[in-house]
């Protein structure tokens, strides 16, 4: 009898599931991005509110597709059944070579940033103890799944205090700025149009982690219901935690203050709960960001040991290859921190997340158009869940995308054809591997 997956999560779980998934180290950090952008307190918080908004139609939508087509490899499987295996392999590439080694790369100089500020060291330890970090997350990770597991469950708790005692201590604390949500106004002298596009581009970097929400479609007890009330009040909840977390850092610090610097959440608890007080919270965000590495750790070692089962990969028989102790795919997870080491070397954080997050919009408007395709070519495909509001939902969720990778394209063309390269490079890769397995 074939197995399949088992019915049993309930409303409450998915729940978790998606706060869990989504929350990490980035809405501490991404703040002073945004503000950079703008320089305004009400045009910040719109951004983080429409940022919210997008990724509730993009994980609403998605989630139609990971129902229909409950496969190990999420999102890989959804863009290889709607468009073919090149497609589908490109994600995994695109996943391998950039979005998990820039996840780690970035959240380790976070890491490394945040660490100098807190013991006062000198900046030239920051890259130091940014590779010591994502080498002691690669080498927990190597003592197997458990560990790493444990790690990951440990950190869940820590990343929620921070976000608790900011938000409820930070709101009734004494004011040191007037903020007027109305009129959405920018700083002097700069463009409303650019401001807005780059701050909702910084938003989506702590938005990120919604595509894996559509993965547990396939166990739930009634996904037709459950899900869509668990990314919405999930999501919902996520966004208003960042609204008010932002609301807090623009009250308690001067907004140029706040613009570009990533120590803005360490500062604002220092003011907030004293050196002492602040320095635990800091503490607590550190320990959030740590186990945010460990989750793209491992998670993104996995990925091209699942590429390699299937014989995708170049030197499949290496990436496929498990420990003998742990039953770790140790190569996989090495080549993952050689390129996040490199990442470190070469880019700053922003640079990082802004190049994943325009390389993975890129799949995600493939998928909000595969979600229209099948439902024009495979009407009587299975879809235990359908997008509510479709098509304006699906529509909402594409028109946001594209609207993110034109303004990638326009203010950071370096950036965005760099991450494309990196993405197209794989094509060549498969074609040539794919005539390789089939001479031999």
């Amino acid at each position: 009898m074939a197995k399949e997956l088992r019915r049993e999560i309930g409303t409450f779980t998915a729940l978790a599931t998606v706060m869990g998934t989504v929350i990490g180290g980035g809405v501490f950090f991404k703040t002073a991005s945004v503000v950079a952008a703008n320089h305004s307190a009400n045009m910040t918080l719109a951004a983080w509110i429409l940022g919210g908004i997008l990724t509730i139609c993009a994980g609403l939508t998605s989630a139609e597709l990971a129902a229909a087509i409950p496969r190990t490899g999420g999102a890989m499987r959804y863009l290889e059944y709607a468009y073919g295996k090149p497609v589908g392999f490109l994600m995994g590439w695109a996943q391998l070579l950039v979005y998990y080694p820039a996840n780690i790369a970035a959240l380790s100089i976070i890491f490394g940033t945040q660490w100098v500020a807190l013991f006062h060291l000198s900046s030239a330890w920051q890259l130091p103890v940014a590779i010591l970090c994502g080498l002691s997350i690669t080498g927990l990770n190597f003592l197997g799944a458990k560990v790493g597991g444990s790690v990951q469950s440990i950190a869940l708790i820590f990343k929620l205090i921070p976000i608790i005692v900011i938000v409820g201590i930070g709101l009734f604390a004494p004011a040191n700025a007037t903020i007027h949500l109305w009129p959405i106004t920018t700083g002097d002298h700069l463009n409303w149009g650019s401001a807005f596009s780059s701050s909702l581009l910084a938003t989506m970097f702590a938005y990120d982690g919604w595509i894996s929400i559509g993965n547990i479609a396939g166990e739930m007890k009634h996904p037709e219901r459950d899900l869509p009330r668990a990314i919405i009040i999930g999501l919902a909840g996520i966004t208003l935690i960042y609204t008010l977390v932002n609301l807090v850092f623009l009250k308690t610090l001067p907004i140029d203050l706040i613009a570009g610097n990533q120590n803005a959440a360490a500062d604002a608890s220092m003011k907030l709960f004293g050196q002492f007080g602040g320095k635990l919270v800091t503490i607590g965000i550190l320990i959030s960001v740590y186990g945010a590495i460990n989750g793209y750790t491992l998670t993104g070692m996995r990925v091209p040991f699942a590429m390699a089962e299937e014989d995708s990969l170049p030197f499949s028989k290496y990436f496929r290859q498990l420990s003998r102790r742990t039953y770790v795919p140790y190569f996989a997870g090495s080549v993952q921190f050689v390129i996040a080491l490199i990442m470190m070397f070469m880019g700053s954080f922003d640079l990082l997340t802004d190049m994943l997050v325009f390389v993975m919009w890129v799949f995600n408007c493939l998928i909000f158009i595969a979600v229209f395709k099948l439902r024009r070519t495979e009407p009587e495909l299975n879809r235990p869940y359908r997008v509510p509001g479709y098509p304006v939902i699906p529509l909402i969720a594409l028109v946001g995308g594209i609207f993110i990778l034109a303004t990638t394209l326009i203010t950071e063309t370096g950036l965005a054809v760099t991450g494309l390269l990196l993405t197209l490079i794989g094509l060549p890769i498969y074609f040539w591997h794919q005539r390789h397995k089939t001479t031999n």
